[in-house]
């Protein structure tokens, strides 16, 4: 597993992160952890899964042409 070392943080930035990690019942490690992995990218099937919900939460049928209120807008 990798490792990272962040050097010159402030102090108050160090101190707010143990503080958040407390309340969340962590360690500062696990609670850096845990921000770090969920700010990570997510992979191409991730993303195709999101997508595809949000594809099954828009109803069959005629979909309408979104540039097409734009064209008669600018037509003003």
């Amino acid at each position: 597993m990798g490792q990272v070392l962040i050097r010159n943080l402030p102090d108050d930035v160090v101190e707010a992160d143990r503080a958040r990690a407390k309340a969340q019942g962590r360690s500062p490690g696990q609670a850096l952890r845990h921000a770090i992995e969920r700010a990570a990218p997510d992979t191409p099937k991730e993303r195709l899964a999101v997508a595809l919900w949000f594809q099954r939460q828009t109803p069959p049928g005629l979909r309408s042409d979104p540039a097409e209120p734009i064209r008669e807008d600018r037509g003003r």
